[in-house]
């Protein structure tokens, strides 16, 4: 199982939306603690870094990969039509 970590944006993103969609969110970001490639994960282009993005809704999670150092980085979660 991965290490979890966030970033500001993230952490500042979850004090402002309501419960369920936090709760949504947390559920999803498990799920990519124990396979952080899941089927609908894909790759998003324009990052010096491999970072991934997947849908909850609406909503998506940008984030990164590390098996070395065993680390899943959260680095943004946003509207769609912002995250990217």
């Amino acid at each position: 199982m991965l290490t979890v970590e966030y970033s500001n944006q993230a952490l500042k993103f979850f004090k402002r939306m309501d419960k369920a969609l936090c709760e949504r969110l947390l559920k999803k970001i498990e799920g990519l603690r124990n396979n952080p490639f899941p089927e609908d994960v894909k790759k998003v282009e324009g990052y010096k870094e491999k970072i991934y993005r997947v849908r909850v809704g609406d909503y998506r999670i940008l984030y990164e990969v590390d098996r070395s150092k065993n680390f899943l980085g959260i680095v943004k979660i946003d509207h769609r039509g912002r995250a990217y």
